[in-house]
């Protein structure tokens, strides 16, 4: 995506396990159903490119992140926790404190299993609004739409409510089978490009505003 899109790309800084997977696609879903662009580093791969720095390209070319910092627990083979989200939550902050007059109206929203966790491992950020989506995606598209439709004020976008939002993407996941089957993919293997274009296609024939919108 260029960087003309920079109001409206948001930056998904989450875990990319099967176990996460139900999250990470409502989130998604959510950030498309609002009206924005989800970015992450799933979305290229160049053996040739350093991975730092293309979340850094992806950072400088959203205005908003989410950053899930939920997934602290060990990992089985090394007895340690994987910290690249709050690494990447750094970067996103970094940039907008030190970044160019662009970077500094990025805004973040941080989410966690539990809204007071982060300060038992990642206390620096005392002070930031940390939002819980309880591991659970209904809850992350509700705390997800909300934030959005708080950053889109005066916009002239309206956004409909989370139990409609968390209602078209039950309807969306339901129907994902068969657009798999007409784009001739696999629902068990589809990569983060794949969602993105089902969930555009979707949202053509399925669009949750008709008629003229209010300024709000």
């Amino acid at each position: 995506m260029a960087l003309t899109n920079y109001s409206i790309n948001i930056f998904v800084n989450c875990p990319f396990d099967e176990t996460y997977l139900p999250l990470m696609e409502a989130i998604i879903f959510a950030i498309h159903d609002c009206g924005f662009i989800a970015r992450s580093a799933l979305e290229a791969e160049d053996s040739a490119e350093v991975r730092i720095e293309k979340i850094a390209m992806i950072i400088k070319a959203c205005k908003y992140g989410i950053h899930d910092i939920s997934r602290t627990e060990p990992g089985i083979a090394t007895g340690l926790p994987r910290f690249n989200m709050p690494l990447e939550l750094g970067l996103f902050l970094g940039a907008r404190r030190f970044g160019s007059k662009d970077d500094k109206t990025k805004a973040c929203l941080i989410l966690d299993s539990d809204r007071y966790r982060y300060q038992r491992f990642c206390s620096d950020i005392a002070g930031q609004d940390i939002q819980s989506h309880d591991a659970c995606p209904e809850a992350a598209i509700k705390v997800v739409r909300n934030w959005l439709r708080n950053n889109c004020r005066g916009t002239g976008i309206a956004i409909p409510g989370g139990g409609a939002m968390v209602e078209r993407f039950r309807l969306f996941q339901s129907e994902l089978p068969l657009l798999c089957r007409v784009l001739r993919l696999e629902r068990h293997e589809l990569i983060f490009n794949d969602y993105t274009t089902l969930i555009a296609e979707w949202l053509k024939e399925n669009s949750w505003w008709d008629g003229e919108q209010e300024a709000v």
